[in-house]
């Protein structure tokens, strides 16, 4: 990493508010280069509290657009960090219509030209695309990371019309702990506590939401681009990394957005900018493959951007399984269209005779983080255990295969009960017998005639079901063996379905895995430079002598039959900022079911975090608990946050809600 102290303009920073026409004001951070002449604006959009938690990695890349001759905006949403007005659910329409606000006030300045850029990962780059949609008249150019077109099925909700339970519980669980966090005093002044005390009144968990919606309904179309590609008008950079669950997106977006207007970038990389340099890499000069973008599409520069390969994807070359590396081996190709012709789908029949799929409902335990984020034990271990719980197919691998798209499978399945699901993994088999994951997919049985709605299945019924896995670029070698691993449970990535513990029985007579062939050849002619960010903020980590508990601990309870995983998503932990706050935060997510009984299936996420100004005599902690088990015909949901100043508590609040089971 190369941390770059001098720049084409010298900078300035300050923090400020914009107006929104309810008299609203959301809070900004402003860098701007120094100069007499107008620029273009970036604008970086979310939840996630400017001062404090993205500080970080807010002076990562702000300042350095500022000194290429941008004004680089990051503000908080509407009731979020120290901006004003109450929480709304995430991309409402609220959320979005204040978007366009700050979009058409930063084009209004005296320092902005008029144009206007927006850029962000997850939730950022969410709202980046969801806002082009609106396409509000300055916003002229996209760069979205990690994020989605279809919020029903590629967020962290659903997936194949199945609830996800790993990632709608605990997503859900962090926002409740999010959403409870009060301004901060030394920016939002003495009206904090009021702000505070208003949001808190207003918090209701978004896992209500949620569950209330199990089919992809009008609730989910909202903020879906997918719906509308041509309402986009901004010239878009999609990227994505093939361990990240939203990679997906990126094949949409540079197959249904013209192609004068929209490139696709894929990396090996996690839920990460790919500049950072956290695993599994290699990173690459992000920031200066994004002033390309901003320079071709907001000050009309010729960077030859526009002259790359629509999609320039890494393929991987065959790996060991691990739940990390460094780096992972293989090359950049480029793609001239989506689809490519360069990739030929390959069936592989299945062999066999009928097979009885009855996983235990623990399959799954092995399945590694549904987000990534370059941390020791985010990635899927060996997979043999979790094959031993499948139905497993193979087949020789003769000369080398290359893989880049999303592969298909097609499944002639006979179930006797009305409702399960079936998961479907693919991996890459050495001689040695080890099992990489290379991806995976998932289908609710009662969503196999489409995501809008449940038909539950004629028990005793055959038919046939096919669906996606996730997009991948990975290479098979010879003497390797590819292997389709089915089972019918995924836990706890996929809440299971009542009487699923029967499983189904698959024919491999007519059944196949479809796979996305790419031809091979040498690495392309695609670099790019070596990653820099600006100065680093200078956060301090104070050293701990407590032992760190596991990132991932599986424990099994033999005689009860019972499988407990637990959970920590190590999103910061302490830390100490240059402005004086002092931020403590602690998570931990627990998931247990017995191997038997679906209906056992329980999570629980529990979060502490402390904010402390002691030059202020400020301090306060937000403590929550998040819970969802489940009945046959109901889901189960309780939460509850506790919020302390200086010790005594100022509020208490607890929700218990039983939700329907209509589809999931």
């Amino acid at each position: 990493m190369h941390i770059r102290t001098s720049f084409p303009y010298e900078t300035t920073h300050e923090d400020l508010r914009i107006p929104l026409p309810d008299g609203t004001q959301l809070y900004a951070r402003v860098w701007r280069p120094l100069t007499e002449e107008p620029v273009p604006a970036l604008l970086e959009y979310l939840p996630y509290r400017l001062t404090d938690w993205t500080a970080p990695r807010d002076f990562q890349r702000h300042p350095w657009y500022a000194g290429h001759g941008y004004a680089s905006v990051r503000v908080d949403v509407r009731g979020h960090g120290n901006s004003g007005g109450l929480p709304t659910d995430e991309y409402s329409a609220t959320e979005l219509a204040d978007g366009v606000e700050v979009v058409n006030w930063l084009a209004a300045q005296p320092w902005c030209d008029g144009k206007v850029g927006m850029f962000g990962i997850s939730w950022g780059g969410f709202n980046s695309l969801q806002i082009a949609a609106l396409a509000p008249e300055p916003l002229k150019a996209v760069v979205t990371v990690c994020s989605t077109d279809d919020r029903y099925d590629n967020d962290v909700h659903y997936m194949g019309g199945s609830v996800l339970a790993v990632d709608m519980h605990a997503w859900a669980a962090t926002m409740l702990a999010f959403v409870s966090r009060p301004p901060d005093p030394q920016y939002a002044g003495l009206a904090w506590r009021d702000m505070w005390l208003k949001r808190l009144e207003h918090v209701d968990p978004f896992i209500h939401t949620w569950l209330d919606h199990q089919t992809r309904d009008a609730y989910w179309r909202h903020g879906s681009v997918c719906e509308d590609y041509g309402a986009i008008d901004a010239a878009v950079l999609a990227v994505g990394g093939w361990h990240d669950p939203y990679r997906d997106t990126v094949l949409r977006l540079v197959e249904h957005l013209p192609s004068d207007r929209v490139r696709g970038l894929i990396g090996p990389w996690s839920h990460q900018y790919p500049d950072r340099g956290l695993p599994p890499g290699p990173a690459i000069g992000f920031l200066q493959e994004t002033l390309r973008w901003w320079d071709q599409h907001l000050k009309g520069v010729d960077t030859g951007v526009m002259r790359e390969p629509l999609l320039r994807a890494w393929v991987c070359d065959s790996h060991r399984p691990a739940t990390v590396y460094d780096t992972l081996p293989g090359r950049w190709v480029g793609e001239p269209a989506w689809p490519s012709p360069h990739v030929t789908t390959i069936s592989y029949g299945l062999q066999g005779a009928p097979v009885l799929v009855r996983s235990p409902q623990h399959t799954g335990v092995d399945a590694g983080r549904f987000f990534p984020f370059g941390n020791d034990a985010d990635l899927p271990p060996d997979q043999r255990e979790e094959d031993a719980r499948s139905a497993c197919f193979e087949f020789a691998v003769g000369e080398e295969t290359w893989v880049l798209g999303r592969p298909r499978v097609r499944l002639r399945v006979t179930c006797e009960v009305p409702r399960g699901q079936v998961i479907a993994r693919l991996c890459d088999v050495a001689p040695d017998g080890s099992s990489t994951l290379v991806t995976r997919g998932v289908l609710n049985l009662s969503a196999r005639h489409g995501r809008d709605r449940a038909v539950p299945w004629e028990p005793g019924a055959t038919g046939e079901v096919v669906f996606e896995l996730n997009g991948i670029g990975h290479v098979f070698p010879p003497g390797h063996r590819i292997r389709l691993a089915v089972s019918s449970a995924y836990w706890p990535w996929i809440w299971p379905q009542p009487e699923s513990e029967a499983g189904f029985t698959l024919d491999p007579a007519g059944s196949f895995l479809e796979l996305p062939v790419r031809v091979r050849e040498s690495a392309a002619e695609i670099t790019f430079g070596e990653p820099e960010q600006s100065e680093p903020l200078g956060v301090n980590f104070p050293a701990t002598l407590d032992e760190p508990r596991p990132e991932r601990l599986v424990v099994r309870d033999v005689a009860r039959g019972e499988w407990r995983l637990e959970v920590d998503p190590r999103y910061g932990g302490t830390r100490f900022y240059p402005d004086g706050l002092e931020f403590t935060e602690d998570a931990l997510e627990t998931y247990t079911i017995q191997e038997a009984d679906p209906l056992s299936a329980r999570a629980r996420s529990d979060w502490s975090i402390r904010l402390h100004r002691p030059e202020l005599g400020w301090d306060i902690t937000v403590r929550t608990r998040s819970e969802i088990t489940c009945e046959a015909a109901v889901f189960l949901t309780s939460n509850e946050v506790i919020c302390t100043e200086g010790g005594e508590v100022v509020f208490h609040r607890t929700w218990e809600k039983q939700i329907p089971r209509t589809a999931g």
